[in-house]
């Protein structure tokens, strides 16, 4: 068979198996094991016993079940639900504050865990509740809580960057660092549409000209809550940034500071620590089949010509590069809704990379872009993942529709921030070009 044929084999083959619901990473081994035999040679099967050899002694993996604990401890410790306090304090009786005060925490989630499910699934049931109480537009809530939670995907220290960096081979340090500036410009275009659309159309938000006033100390005394936080962020993020630590100590230094959180509020107990590293254990399992099985399929993919009849094909196309960037950030937003963010990242960038080389384009720059994408079909109806993070912690009179109607503009902004990077090459740049070497 042609190289041409196999490799529309083999993606028809991992569509139909994927669309029957069975788990990714035994759909990727098995096919990985079946072209193997049918379309190779038996022997070629070493291939996959050195990818899986590979993969469990990669020191950079490392961080990624160091940055799972630190997330799980910090859910655990109680710092959210003080964040959370001290933001109704500050944005209480602001118009639109409550929801203004939920994209500022899910911020501060994104910089301490990385973790997107934390995020979404703690201002669901800590945020939701309480913007319903107070008369919030429930699509405006719901919404606010799906596209601000997705904020772990691309503000660092995020999991997904660091399977990134190993898949694509690129500098893990500077990957962090490229996407805080993202971020940051995603946070505050939702920000400045909650303001707008609470100005545009007050009934979606109630008034709060009868909330209490909290007293100015009361706002400075709950800012100290802000503190371990900060000091967790600096550490992390300051440590990689300065050189002074690799991404995979900097996160041993974030598992300290978060469990020092944990002990100040006198939740480092030993039950704690034992849920802690249980939900640890079975994350990084998962993210670590994902990875072998991803790593056998691609690398008999390209072992079988598929990469290069796939770059031979772009070749042919004498179409513009932003073009064919396009058609893969689509595809991406797609996968999105139906595939784990880890899955994407190690079934395609090995594919996609040949091909943004080939065009020209940064790497680094890419790999932001493709944080963007898998952002936008995380909430993407009808099966983004974050809609079913919200879909557990939902009141009975709200339904998937409205979460489905609120989500919309959120993947409108998101979609501007995207253009906006594509744009602008240099906001995702300029700061992995200031790090200590």
């Amino acid at each position: 068979m042609s190289s041409t044929g196999i490799l529309i084999f083999m993606f028809a083959g991992l569509t139909v198996f994927l669309l029957t619901g069975l788990p990714v990473a035994f759909v990727l081994g098995g096919l990985s094991v079946l072209f193997t035999v049918l379309f190779w040679d038996a022997n070629a099967l070493i291939i996959l016993v050195l990818q899986i050899f590979d993969t469990m002694r990669s020191e950079a993996l490392l961080a990624i079940p160091l940055y799972i604990f630190m997330a799980v401890i910090l859910q655990k410790s109680g710092i959210i639900e003080d964040l959370y306090r001290a933001m109704e304090l500050w944005f209480g009786r602001i118009r639109g504050g409550l929801a203004i005060g939920t994209v500022v925490i899910c911020v501060v989630m994104a910089a301490m865990t990385g973790v997107v499910g934390a995020a979404v699934t703690a201002m669901g049931i800590l945020a939701l509740p309480e913007m319903m109480r107070r008369g919030y537009d429930a699509r405006l809530a719901t919404g606010t809580i799906c596209a601000a939670g997705t904020l772990g995907i691309l503000i660092p220290p995020s999991v997904l960057t660091i399977v990134y960096s190993v898949t694509a081979q690129v500098s893990i340090g500077k990957m962090l660092i490229a996407g805080i500036v993202p971020g940051v410009l995603l946070a505050s275009l939702y920000i400045l549409y909650i303001v707008v659309i609470s100005w545009l159309r007050p009934e979606l938000v109630p008034d709060v000209s009868d909330a209490p006033r909290a007293s100015l100390a009361d706002k400075l005394r709950s800012l100290k809550t802000l503190v371990l936080p900060s000091l967790i962020i600096v550490m992390v993020l300051g440590s990689i940034f300065f050189g002074i630590a690799t991404p995979t100590e900097a996160a041993a230094v974030g598992v300290f500071g978060a469990a020092l959180a944990a002990a100040t509020r006198r939740h480092l107990t030993w039950p704690t620590l034992t849920q802690s590293c249980l939900v640890t254990l079975k994350a990084t399992a998962m993210i670590m089949w994902i990875t072998i099985g991803a790593k056998a399929y691609v690398a008999i993919f390209t072992g079988l010509g598929g990469a290069d009849a796939l770059l031979g094909a772009i070749e042919q196309l004498r179409v513009s590069p932003y073009l064919v960037l396009a058609v893969m950030m689509l595809i991406l937003i797609f996968l999105g809704t139906v595939l784990d963010e880890i899955g994407i990242i190690l079934l395609t960038v090995p594919v996609f990379l040949p091909v943004v080389r080939f065009l020209g384009f940064d790497e680094i720059w890419f790999g932001v872009l493709y944080a963007l994408t898998i952002q936008m079909g995380y909430i993407s109806p009808p099966f983004g993942y974050t809609l079913f993070y919200i879909k557990s912690t939902l009141p009975k009179e709200v339904g998937m529709g409205m979460v489905y109607r609120g989500i919309v503009p959120f993947f409108l902004l998101q979609l501007a921030g995207l253009l906006i990077c594509v744009a602008f090459p240099g906001l995702t740049t300029f700061l992995p070009a200031l790090m200590s070497r």
